[in-house]
């Protein structure tokens, strides 16, 4: 019910001195939720008693003194004002009687049929999905009582959802089993299904750049390898290693770029566009560990114990072979990057630099230490021809490893920071929070962040300070204001004031909730490379 507390009762007190006595006078009303009063009465005479008692017995000279004073003083009453407030509800640690939940989720958790929802109460609420306006959900009090006169009891419900959930587990392990069955069945006799979207990634954009990556460096290292056995070169070894590792890296940015297609599932609810950064970050480790240090560790060997090198006629012919591929490569990487940074407004550097695009960089620097380390492969080896020291071609494979080791570097820096999820650029930041704050709805944005989430994808967080007066005035323009007036004029008691202030401030909390997905809404429209946007009422 209703209930005000009122004046502090009728107390008396007396200083010790030469003020006048002060007496608080005043009553205690009780409102009910009937609109009755009650007065519980005055003890203003009786507190005055015991006070002018207790000031005579500690002033007795001065109450002689001041008896007159005292006499002809009038007691003055203080006034309080009194206020109706509503009863605070304590609705305990766990309270869901008010809580909707979705038709699925009624009849997988309480394990009902779509035949029992039928006789429970529907409610059309705002849908959070962007396809949808408005979908059907239920009061969780209602389908927890359903479920109880289905099943009879909690124990019973408790041992239904046991079983449905061991047969769940039976379900996934056969259908692990037959489509395990059906790829065996489809290696045998061929798969006749159209090409996947998985497979088409190779045949244009980054997939393409690796792809023909792949086959040229395999070549590479074919004819290198030979070239090495023939002539016992320290820096034909070194780039025959180099081409086997950049074989075994682009495989791995291959098999990253097949994963990033995979779809959001429940368990990685943002996707596995991510795969590309790590598979380009094990890249870059296993040039440092395959690449470099393989070919320091034989260019040490060739200084610590050398030994003559055989005609290095065939090493020349396949180093300009590597040469003329490498670059063939490298132009088709440049060209893919071009390409890429003026379709995002940056520069060649500033989009290689991002690591925007980790496959195609991976790619760009790997050939491009290829040519390098092929010209100076043929640098040291020209040397060695011409004065016959062995120690050049040492030094030429220490040279090829310092080179591959750079380029591990910074693969693997631009990559780590890649995963660590980096901020976007300010000015981009800056026009997404000046296309919220220019919103009317919006009175500020505090706690902004814009994480890179790799691949062109960008997270969108801000706390937003709604201005309640606008969102107010929004939802009164799609009212009858003439009925509304009425519905204001017909509240008479406290019971009716409450039940008007509920029901349209649910409406209101609806609205500023429509007003928040029309904010993302509107983000992601203005900047495509925003997928997540997460607004919090301030």
């Amino acid at each position: 019910g209703w209930q005000v507390s009122m004046k502090s009762g009728s107390l008396s007190y007396i200083l010790p001195c030469n003020r006048l006595p002060v007496q608080l006078m005043s009553q205690v009303r009780v409102y009910t939720s009937n609109g009755q009063k009650k007065d519980l009465g005055s003890e203003g005479t009786n507190g005055s008693a015991r006070g002018e008692t207790l000031h005579k017995a500690e002033t007795g000279r001065q109450e002689t003194a001041n008896a007159g004073q005292k006499q002809s003083s009038p007691k003055q009453p203080i006034q309080v004002k009194v206020k109706a407030v509503l009863k605070k509800r304590e609705y305990g640690p766990k309270y869901t009687q008010n809580n909707f939940i979705t038709g699925v989720r009624a009849i997988n958790e309480f394990c009902l049929k779509s035949s029992d929802l039928d006789q429970l109460r529907k409610i059309k609420r705002r849908s959070p999905h962007d396809d949808t306006e408005t979908f059907t959900v239920y009061l969780r009090s209602d389908v927890e009582a359903k479920s109880l006169e289905v099943w009879g009891s909690p124990e019973a419900l408790a041992r239904e959802r046991k079983r449905r959930k061991e047969a769940e587990i039976k379900y996934r392990e056969k259908l692990f089993r037959n489509q395990r069955l059906l790829w065996e069945y489809k290696e045998f006799f061929g798969n006749t299904k159209p090409r996947s979207s998985t497979a088409t990634m190779f045949f244009k954009g980054p997939g393409k750049v690796v792809m023909v990556a792949i086959c040229i460096n395999g070549l590479n290292f074919f004819f290198k390898l030979l070239a090495w056995v023939y002539t016992g070169s320290a820096s034909m070894f070194s780039e025959a290693i180099h081409s086997l590792a950049d074989t075994c890296n682009q495989a791995l940015l291959a098999l990253g770029i097949s994963q990033s297609a995979r779809t959001p599932d429940p368990s990685h609810p943002y996707g596995f566009s991510n795969m590309r950064y790590i598979a380009s970050l094990i890249s870059g480790v296993g040039i440092f560990m395959m690449g470099a240090g393989l070919s320091w560790y034989h260019g040490i060997i060739g200084l610590l114990h050398p030994h003559p090198v055989e005609s290095l006629l065939w090493a020349y012919c396949i180093l300009a072979g590597s040469l003329v591929s490498e670059g063939a490569t490298l132009l088709v990487a440049i060209n893919e990057i071009r390409r890429s940074a003026r379709a995002k407004g940056l520069s060649f550097y500033q989009y290689v630099v991002q690591s925007r695009d980790p496959s195609t960089n991976v790619v760009l620097l790997e050939d491009a230490a290829a040519v390098l380390s092929v010209a100076v492969a043929a640098t040291c080896m020209g040397l060695t021809s011409l004065t016959g020291n062995p120690y050049y071609d040492s030094v030429g494979s220490l040279g090829v490893g310092t080179l591959l080791g750079t380029v591990s570097a910074f693969l693997i820096y631009t990559n780590t920071e890649a995963l660590l999820g980096r901020s976007i650029e300010p000015e981009q930041l800056q026009r997404l929070t000046e296309s919220l704050e220019s919103d009317p709805v919006v009175r500020a944005i505090h706690d902004v962040k814009a994480t890179d989430m790799g691949m062109s994808k960008v997270r969108f967080k801000a706390e937003v300070d709604f201005d309640g007066r606008v969102v107010t005035r929004s939802y009164l323009e799609k009212q009858d204001i003439e009925q509304l007036l009425q519905e204001i004029q017909q509240v008479k008691t406290l019971e009716e004031l409450e039940a008007f202030m509920l029901k349209h401030g649910e409406n209101i909390i609806d609205m500023l909730g429509a007003e928040v997905d029309r904010l993302e809404k509107d983000l992601k429209q203005r900047n495509p490379d925003v997928r997540h946007v997460d607004l919090e009422i301030l």
